[in-house]
């Protein structure tokens, strides 16, 4: 190993989390190995950022195609440098990766398995990226997952959510920073109990793919455990975008609450359908009827209007924290986009940004290097905490954010209001609960 290596070694040893007590992995050396798939040979290195640019997660797509092109300016030097002045680890110096200035392709993924995969396998083929990120779907994230494992590509997955991505289609060459359905359970549940009392009757309305069955899942094992009774769990086809029919039901099913296992357009459809139905001035049981949404972001609290007030749900970060990096990158999107970020844009940005400094901290694009780099990393400074890299799962294991519509917006991005920040420790799990091999990492080539 090259003694600038060691040298960046040095700097993550000083700069790593107080406390963390985690040692070193053994960074493999490029030169053991007899090649990997699309090694940078010039001056440049290409990511491929495939994203929802058309389809019910487009919005979020949208954010996310910002958040990386962000990532990349800061990479590359330019603007204030957001993160990478909070990021507990030191190895990036704005020079690019290794020296090398970072370019990127995009494709659109359509919130499709088929087209993502598709044009995943485009950026690696034609376009020689190295790494692939995004994603607003985990049926998409797993399925471009299983590709880049197949390619010799690291994926690093944007926003994901099933159990899933992490559990039983798991792959040594993926990773996730965003959290799952389980740890949504975990943080929602309590709240709700403290707020609605645990005498419950639920009706689950619930996207009919992985995320979808997974978040259900969690939050119906998570509320039932306390006391409540699921009476219905009716799946939705992911290309609805009337739900009129699915809601109309539910007043007469013995429910007092309504679970939208929905997210982005489809969740601000379902939401604004039930709203129309009078569900949220309805009694039931004796009870004001409510409406829980677990996995909430502010662009679907923005398209959902007035109509989230009050609603309770989880979420990945949000623009609000006061920690030095969420703020540091709050500034560096607003400044460039005029806007917030949502929570894609913000683990779409880190995720990035985690990559990168793998590559530096292990010397090498082999993602073999990079996945050891990765591999039960503690790191600080990217909001959310510490944050562990479990080498089990490769899933982050971090803080998780209860929120809820804001009654009183003070603008037209304040909807929504922390309620609780659950702390890593309430939302950690055995990896094995859900099953799945990761393998072994390949280097393609």
């Amino acid at each position: 190993m090259s003694n600038s290596n060691l040298t960046r070694r040095g700097v993550i040893k000083t700069g790593a989390v107080a406390g963390a007590g985690l040692a070193l992995p053994t960074y493999l050396n490029a030169a053991g190995h007899s090649g990997f798939t699309n090694a940078p040979t010039g001056s440049t290195v290409t990511l491929g950022f495939n994203v929802p640019q058309t389809g019910p997660y487009a919005d979020e797509g949208a954010d996310e195609l910002r958040a990386f092109e962000l990532a990349v300016e800061h990479l590359n030097g330019g603007g204030d440098g957001g993160m990478l002045n909070t990021f507990s680890s030191k190895a990036l110096e704005g020079n690019g990766i290794l020296g090398k200035k970072v370019e990127y392709v995009t494709g659109d993924t359509q919130t499709k398995p088929d087209a993502a995969r598709a044009s995943a396998r485009s950026m690696i083929e034609k376009d020689g990226a190295v790494m692939i990120s995004g994603g607003s779907s985990s049926g998409v994230a797993v399925a471009v997952q299983a590709l880049c494992q197949e390619a010799g590509i690291i994926f690093m997955a944007g926003l994901t959510h099933s159990n899933d991505t992490t559990g039983k289609d798991k792959k040594a060459n993926g990773f996730r920073h965003f959290f799952n359905s389980y740890m949504t359970g975990a943080a929602l549940a309590p709240v709700l109990g403290a707020n609605f009392g645990n005498d419950r009757k639920a009706y689950h309305l619930t996207a009919d793919y992985n995320w979808g069955y997974t978040t259900e899942e969690a939050v119906r094992t998570s509320t039932e455990a306390m006391g409540w009774e699921t009476v219905a769990a009716v799946k939705t086809p992911l290309a609805q975008t009337d739900f009129s029919s699915y809601v109309a039901p539910v007043l007469n099913s013995g429910a007092d609450v309504l679970v939208l296992n929905h997210y982005g357009g489809n969740m601000v459809n379902s939401l604004t359908s039930a709203v129309q139905f009078g569900l949220r001035a309805a009694q039931a049981n004796g009870k004001n009827f409510e409406i829980v949404v677990p996995l909430y972001s502010r662009l679907m609290a923005k398209g959902a209007g007035k109509n989230v007030a009050g609603i309770f749900g989880s979420t990945g970060w949000h623009w609000s924290l006061t920690d030095e990096g969420s703020k540091a990158f709050v500034k560096s999107f607003g400044t460039k986009y005029g806007f917030p970020p949502s929570q894609a844009a913000h683990t779409c940005y880190v995720q990035t940004l985690l990559y990168a400094d793998a590559v530096a901290r292990g010397g090498s694009f082999n993602p073999c290097s990079v996945g050891e780099a990765l591999e039960g990393f503690e790191f600080d400074g990217m909001g959310n905490g510490k944050t562990l890299y479990r080498a089990e799962d490769h899933q982050c294991i971090k803080d998780v954010l209860v929120v809820k519509g804001k009654e009183n917006p003070e603008n037209e991005f304040d909807l929504l209001e922390i309620v609780e920040v659950t702390p890593a420790s309430q939302v950690t799990y055995d990896p094995s609960i859900f099953g799945g091999d990761l393998g072994s990492c390949n280097p393609g080539a």
